[in-house]
Formats: C-alpha cells, structure tokens, sequence
C-alpha cells in the first residue's frame, strides 16, 4: 500500500513537472474562470464596502446584516439557485449560458461578493471617518481623498482579494453544477479532481490537489506579509 502511494505521487509530481497538456489546461481554465471573476466583483463590492463604512442611510445596518449572512451561505446553494435561474425552464433559460464558463464566472463572483464587502467594509472602519472628512476638507477632490483612504487601507484591502480568490478557486459545488465539468471547456482543478478521484486516476486528482495546496501556502504567505503592514510600508 505504501508503495502504491509512493508511486501515485511520484507519477503526480512527473505530470506537473513534464507540463502535461490537459493537466495545465485544466489549471488554466481554473485560474481564468476565477481571476475574471474577481477582477468582475472587486470594484463594486469594495465601493460598497466603502459605503457602509463612511455614510450613514437608510437600510445600512440591514445591508450589513445581509452580506455577513451571506458569508455562510454553502457553494452548492449558490450553484443550485443560479442552476434554476440559468436552466431551460429558468426565468434566464433563453441566455443558455448555463453549462458554460460564463455561468461559473456568475456562480463564483456570487461567491466571493459578500466576503469583498463584508472584508472592504472591516478594512475601512479601521481607518477613522475624519480622515476622509479631513481630505475633503482640504481640498481634495472626491477620487483625491478615496486614493488616500484606499492607499491607508491597501494591505487589508488586499488580504480580502487574496481571501476571496483562495475561496473560489478551490470550491466544487458551484462549478460543477453551473459549468458541467465539461472537457477542455469547463473542467476546472476542483472538478477534476472529483471526476479523477471517482474513476481511480489518483495520480492526475494528487497533482491538482498539489496545485491548490501551493497556492494556499503561497496565498497565506502573501496574506501574512500583507498584514504586516511595517513590512511593506
């Protein structure tokens, strides 16, 4: 038994180090469909985030309630409900998008919003309110004093993108009900991985997993420095 591991493992890490064609693609498609995904959401979700923490209005605190609900909320509730809005017999049937890179790109940015905004809006409340009133005060224009309030805050804002793409890069639930798990076109790590695993190809679900491992380590390692604001300052 051991030996056998042995040799899984050691065949995972020649199908990483060989570039093995449908293993990088796979990884390919992963970081595409999740890194598009982010790059959609950041700027809404950080705008939000911005203004729950430096104005007060109506309905503030039931918006704050909500994204911090929404955090808990499982990837495979979010792929069902896109799953039926997206189906034939959906209310969104007739964009037929489900099954394609589009619907995991939906599904993830659903994913990742409420931890932007709930992480954005944490980062922002650390900074004190009159510094943003001290800008305006000044003379800076309005994107003149969000440029100082951002640049305070980069390292926490950073540390939510980082957060937020770990999440959606590794999560199954979503993507395989939204995208398919469809050869060359939506078949990401976490996919392969299941279907992998579940055929006996325990080599090629090892070398993924090694994948997401690294990028966890190297995710926690950049979110460590980030948080170590006198490193970077």
């Amino acid at each position: 038994m051991q030996q056998s591991l042995s040799e899984t493992v050691y065949e995972a890490l020649i199908l990483l180090i060989s570039a093995n064609g449908p293993l990088w693609e796979i990884i390919g498609i992963s970081f595409s469909v999740s890194g598009l995904a982010i790059l959609i959401a950041v700027v809404p979700a950080m705008s939000i985030g911005f203004l729950l923490a430096f104005y007060d209005f109506p309905g503030r605190r039931l918006l704050i309630a909500l994204f911090n609900t929404l955090l808990s909320v499982p990837a495979v509730v979010i792929g069902l409900t896109f799953y039926l809005l997206l189906s034939r017999a959906g209310p969104l049937g007739d964009l037929r998008l489900l099954f394609t890179q589009t619907a995991m790109i939906i599904g993830q940015i659903a994913l990742c919003f409420p931890l932007l905004v709930a992480m954005s809006h944490t980062a922002f409340q650390s900074i004190e309110r009159r510094a943003w009133e001290t800008a305006i005060t000044l003379g800076h224009s309005t994107l003149g004093a969000l440029y100082l309030v951002v640049r305070e805050a980069r390292f926490a804002l950073l540390a939510a993108i980082l957060a937020a793409f770990g999440r959606i890069i590794a999560e199954v639930g979503a993507s395989m009900m939204l995208g398919g798990n469809i050869l060359h076109y939506t078949r990401n790590i976490p996919t392969a991985i299941a279907l992998e695993t579940s055929k006996g190809e325990f080599a090629q679900g090892i070398a993924l997993g090694i994948v997401l491992l690294l990028l966890a380590f190297i995710l926690n390692g950049l979110l460590h420095l980030f948080q170590g604001k006198g490193t970077l300052s």
